[in-house]
């Protein structure tokens, strides 16, 4: 099999590691920063941008390829790699989130989930089967099971419910999934905020085998600290010598505390989608540019950073790109908060390496405003 996952280190202090992907398109370094590229692109990037910033592996979405531009059309392209011209390792995931948060535009059963497009409210149905035939045509790394995401809060029956149908849908990706050797497929834990599902889960999913396994209904809208407790009690369930993947995390303190729980892999829209409103990630906390304080600021959006925009532009100018709407401001506010978490995550895995991950965290958390 061309995907394979090597632990490296354990960090002494915490259950923090480091650890390697090996896939058929590279190697990932974990723990690892995702961008992603729902639609087969980072927005406001090219591949090339994305890759100098040091990203390793990016996500795409399958829910929304799949309305446009259509899977076959990109397995015709000779796959997403091929497509968008992104020559790294690509993760895609099932369609499960976001065809749950339709709402009252979709409807659950057995089988699967029947929607309406958000685009033109047509008519579609994704089943387990779909969705892995979906990613098969794609191309991608890895893929994920089609799960049902928990919304927060959910009853315990609910919860119950849910969970036990993501199991079955699990097996039936894996019974579907026609090319093991070439493309992951990760199992999803789910269960709510509930530590018995979540055990429940997790044992039935490592009892399939999966490569790697993702925890899925966190970062939902719940604490962070119960988001810290599911994951204290959640991930030391999961095999060790398996990739460990924290769905949907983006902000620094939600990537430090997985990280220090023994999670190695994590993504958001989040960076590229504040960037697009003129909201920076920096060294001494969030930075909205487009604030009039920053109007004879000549000073670089983060001074602590070396990315492309910091070196060469100022808060003032920046504001002014937003403030006229010229797009180059969303770009070079991209380009900096994905170089910022890409960048954060090389350190962690540094701090790791060291065994030093809570005293960076400390200076981290005290400089940006946590604490």
């Amino acid at each position: 099999m061309s995907f394979r996952f090597e632990l490296i280190k354990e960090e002494k202090n915490t259950k923090a590691r480091l650890g390697r992907i090996h896939t058929p398109h590279g190697v990932i370094d974990t723990p690892v920063f995702m961008p992603v590229g729902t639609r087969a692109t980072v927005k406001a990037m090219t591949p090339e941008e994305v890759r100098d910033l040091g990203a390793q592996v990016i996500l795409s979405n399958t829910y929304h390829l799949y309305l446009k531009p259509g899977h076959e059309l990109i397995e015709e392209a000779g796959g997403l790699h091929k497509f968008m011209n992104w020559h790294g390792p690509i993760l895609t995931d099932s369609g499960g989130f976001q065809v749950f948060s339709l709402g009252d535009l979709r409807k659950i059963t057995e089988e699967g989930v029947e929607f309406r497009s958000h685009i033109d409210g047509s008519k579609h149905f994704i089943s387990p089967e779909k969705s892995i035939e979906i990613q098969n045509a794609l191309g991608s790394d890895i893929i994920m099971a089609f799960d049902e995401c928990t919304p927060y809060p959910a009853t315990y029956e609910y919860a119950k419910e849910s969970m036990e149908r993501t199991t079955r849908w699990a097996k039936r990706c894996k019974d579907y999934h026609k090319n093991p050797d070439e493309q992951a497929l990760f199992g999803i834990v789910q269960g709510g905020m509930y530590k018995d599902l979540r055990e429940q889960s997790a044992k039935d999913l490592i009892e399939m085998d999966f490569p790697g396994y993702a925890i899925g209904g966190l970062s939902v809208g719940e604490p962070l600290e119960m988001m810290n407790e599911m994951l204290d009690f959640t991930t030391p369930l999961l095999p060790k010598d398996k990739p460990r993947y924290n769905m949907g995390v983006g902000t620094p303190d939600y990537l430090f505390e997985s990280v220090i729980r023994g999670i190695d892999m994590a993504d958001c829209v989040l960076p590229t989608r504040i960037a697009r409103n003129g909201t920076l990630l920096t060294s001494q906390g969030r930075l909205v540019i487009r604030n009039a304080k920053y109007k004879k600021d000549f000073s670089p959006l983060d001074p602590e950073c070396d990315c492309y925009a910091c070196t060469n532009y100022s808060r003032a100018y920046v504001r002014h790109l937003f403030n006229v709407d010229e797009i180059l401001g969303a770009r070079l506010a991209t380009i900096h908060n994905l170089y910022f978490l890409i960048k954060l995550m090389e350190n962690i895995r540094e701090a790791i390496r060291t065994d030093s991950i809570l005293e960076y965290r400390e200076e981290f958390y005290r400089k940006y405003g946590y604490i």
